[in-house]
């Protein structure tokens, strides 16, 4: 039997049906309740046009927690498991997110042979998956080695309202009701900037205006994670629209919190890690001068080796006394590693490398690397680098995507590759995993602004990025290799781009940010803040923190030392290349373009595409032809797209009054021949008009497959054409 129960957060019981709204904390959205036999509970909260509406408890009760978000018409259900076995002899947290976009979402049937959602993910659910999964984990207990799984699913979805965010909402309520030990909530929103102003959670309409577009993800301390991508615009602008979203998101985590008093199971404890302290301790005071010694090595894999022999070194001297110690040896030199590093930041302002905390690292870079790409860079920071290589299409040649939404394309793409040579490893080759498919697309934001449109340019771009050597920051080398290989290939893009990584230290009231992070400085520090932009400002940004959030002091110190980084940078690269080659490369097709009229469109494609293949065979061309009557013609020279354009041009010319033109005679009749004049256009040479002396039959001047020079007299409303070849001879 349902009953209505007073709320211990109002001390109102909620209304039966439709309940009133109810203003929440000033902020403009209205907020409804419901609760239903101890099990159910649904909050509704109206926010501009739409209700966003929360609940649990309804579906997918077997799951340790389930809750399905709803915003417009898109459905977003997430589900929270762990296992009941712990996973021995591990050290990290055994997560797994996953985001799936089903296709009857949107009432279409998938596209492949199969008719179903199978194969891998699709770059946009592997980007979702990634953008929930790297808030969540930190705050999972530590110690937690139980296999955990959160499933995000896009039940349904509206041409609104992307669900993206919604995953993220409805991933982490689920886990803040379940018992597995998150120290949530966690909520994102998407912001943007449009006509000036900034707009929070927009519509697909309004992304498509915006030149900023963030997705902003915040814990009820501070903001713990930022991405997206912007047109150039100043650091205040961003970060003013990171600390609107952090504001916005405040009722959506209240939301949470209210789910997990009322509906919360307990919390499963946490294993207890048993170490020996006084070992751990001993380690530590024995090896810290070896492992101080060890850490002024500035070459990544002397350094790591040192430290690795120091580890075994640990473990054989003590592994008489300390038989079973072995992993508290290990862990005491980590830890020994972290105290020493981060020590000398916090405490001498002196890094890894002997650097200041702003000095960027030495750079050289190399363009023409390839001699047969189209184009190519090499860029060095330290002992990061990057081999970009751009290479260009042709409209076939773009990236066709059958996604919920529909068929897309993309005419630009940029892959990033991180093979196990580039950090001295041996693993085994295979598809891109979720990590270069994030790199990839943030390198990809963050140049895609400052390339010329479709009508200026209209190539489809291609970018690789070899990553040949990691120690920090590979992504960010990326953007710099790419804009070096985007300006080799001829490409006419607006302005250059650069990257770098920032990084954080945080102990106490003690900051520092440090510009230009190594991989040991991301990997013992407290944030990577990942900033791409040109001299003008910012045109993509990514934030993780491992740390409960970040200040907006922080952030403005971080993108203020970023931008000094940035323009520092872009002068060495400078150096090797300022500006886009006027000529792309010999081994790139060579394009032509030019309008005709729509209705000669079936001229130029024939029957079956008859004539336009027999132009592209004659001509070893690619022509392209658009509804509007714009003509793209792909070549590979100038002399063939040229011949390739004349051919187009006979399809679709009109033949004029008093223009005298070459001909072929089609078919001779007892009254005339008729001559082709234009391809598929034909007129009539009376009898009277094939000589200047009286002919008695029309096969005594002229037979099929003759050549001759016509004039045209006059066009009658039906389009027949009057030709004469004695006004020619006269």
């Amino acid at each position: 039997m349902r009953s209505k129960e007073k709320h211990e957060s109002t001390g109102a019981a909620p209304a039966q049906g439709g309940e009133t709204p109810k203003p929440n904390s000033g902020n403009g959205w209205e907020r409804q309740r419901k609760r239903e036999g101890n099990k159910e509970m649904k909050i509704e909260t109206k926010f501009g046009e739409a209700t966003l509406s929360i609940e649990s408890g309804k579906i997918a009760k077997q799951a340790s927690g389930s809750v399905l978000v709803t915003l417009g018409e898109t459905v977003v259900l997430a589900t929270a498991q762990a296992s009941n076995d712990k996973r021995e002899g591990i050290d990290f947290l055994p997560l797994t997110v996953d985001y799936q976009e089903r296709f009857y979402s949107v009432g279409r049937i998938p596209g492949n042979f199969f008719r179903r959602e199978i194969g891998r993910p699709t770059e946009k659910e592997t980007l979702t998956s990634r953008f929930i999964d790297r808030p969540c984990r930190p705050l999972i207990a530590k110690g937690w080695t139980y296999e955990t799984q959160v499933i995000a699913q896009a039940l349904s979805v509206d041409d609104k309202y992307d669900p993206d965010l919604l995953a993220m909402l409805a991933a982490s309520a689920a886990l803040t009701v379940s018992d597995i030990p998150f120290d949530g909530p966690i909520a994102g929103t998407r912001v943007a900037r449009v006509g000036g102003g900034l707009v929070v959670n927009p519509v697909q309409a309004q992304l498509a205006e915006a030149d900023l577009v963030l997705i902003v993800s915040s814990s009820p301390e501070a903001v713990v994670m930022v991405e997206g991508g912007a047109h150039q615009v100043p650091e205040s602008v961003l970060l003013d629209a990171i600390f609107v979203a952090q504001e916005a998101v405040r009722p959506l985590l209240d939301i949470q919190l209210e789910f997990r008093k009322a509906l919360g199971k307990p919390k499963r404890p946490v294993p207890e890690i048993t170490v020996d302290q006084a070992l751990i301790e001993k380690v530590k005071n024995a090896y810290r001068e070896d492992m101080r010694q060890a850490l002024t090595v500035k070459e990544k894999m002397p350094r790591h080796a040192q430290v690795s022999a120091l580890k075994a070194r640990a473990k054989a001297e003590l592994a008489e006394a300390h038989p079973e110690g072995g992993a508290d040896i290990s862990s005491a030199i980590h830890q020994l590693e972290a105290e020493i590093l981060r020590g000398s930041i916090l405490s001498e302002g002196r890094r890894i490398d002997g650097r200041t905390l702003t000095q960027v690292r030495p750079i050289d870079c190399e363009v023409g690397y390839l001699p047969r790409a189209h184009g190519s860079a090499l860029f060095t920071r330290g002992e990061t680098q990057s081999l970009g290589v751009a290479t260009l299409g042709t409209s076939y040649d773009d990236q066709r995507l059958d996604t919920v939404i529909g068929d897309t394309s993309k005419s630009f793409m940029l892959h990033y590759n991180f093979p196990p040579y580039c950090t001295g490893e041996v693993k085994r080759l295979g598809a891109p995993g979720r990590r270069e498919i994030g790199h990839g697309a943030l390198a990809e934001r963050a140049l895609r602004t400052v390339l010329p449109s479709r009508d200026k340019f209209p190539y489809t771009i291609r970018l690789v990025s070899e990553i040949l050597e990691s120690n920090g920051s590979s992504s960010m080398a990326s953007v710099c290799s790419g804009t070096l290989a985007l300006m080799d290939a001829g490409v006419p893009i607006s302005a250059p781009v650069a990257g770098v990584a920032m990084g954080l230290v945080v102990e106490g009231d003690n900051v520092v940010v440090l510009t230009d992070i190594l991989g040991d400085e991301d990997h013992l520090g407290d944030m990577d803040f990942k900033v791409a932009g040109t001299m003008t400002g910012v045109t993509a940004v990514q934030m993780d923190i491992k740390i409960k959030g970040v200040t907006r002091d922080i952030m403005t110190r971080a993108l203020a030392q970023a931008k000094d980084a940035r323009l520092h940078i872009l002068e060495c690269m400078s150096k090797s290349i300022r500006a886009p080659r006027t000529e792309i490369s010999q081994y790139a097709p060579k394009t032509y373009m030019m309008e005709i009229n729509p209705e000669k469109i079936k001229d130029v494609i024939g029957p079956g595409g008859k004539i336009i293949k027999s132009i592209q065979a004659e001509t070893e061309s690619r022509v392209e032809v658009e509804d509007s009557g714009k003509v793209t013609i792909y070549a590979p020279n100038a002399e063939k797209a040229e011949a390739a354009a004349e051919a187009v041009r006979r399809y679709t010319q009109s033949p004029e009054i008093d223009k005298v033109y070459t001909g072929k005679v089609v078919k001779v009749l007892e009254f005339g021949a008729f001559v082709e004049i234009l391809p598929g256009t034909d007129g009539l040479v009376h009898i009277s008009q094939l000589a200047n002396e009286r002919v008695q039959r029309v096969s005594d001047v002229v037979r099929e497959g003759d050549i001759i020079d016509v004039k045209v007299l006059g066009i009658d409303k039906q389009g027949k054409i009057r030709l004469s070849r004695r006004a020619v001879l006269e």
